[in-house]
């Protein structure tokens, strides 16, 4: 792997660590942003927690699975 792909696997990994972790902890200036406040207005602040959660484990995960897997083209 070329050190590029490396970095997009970093960032997979730290944005989905922060989305999870954000979701664990009830941060207010996650839920609060812009981006955020769709999910927040359509789902509550649960489900937005649910969904944020999930979203950060399947970045982690993808992260993690290419690192030691890679893909094939």
């Amino acid at each position: 792997m070329e050190t590029s792909e490396y970095l997009v696997l970093a960032i997979f990994i730290l944005s989905g660590s922060v989305s999870l972790v954000a979701s664990i902890c009830n941060f207010d200036w996650f839920f609060q942003s812009r981006n955020s406040s769709t999910f927040v207005n359509r789902l509550g602040r649960t489900g937005a927690r649910l969904f944020y959660g999930l979203i950060g484990v399947a970045l982690i995960a993808a992260g993690v699975l290419f690192l030691f897997f890679g893909y094939r083209s």
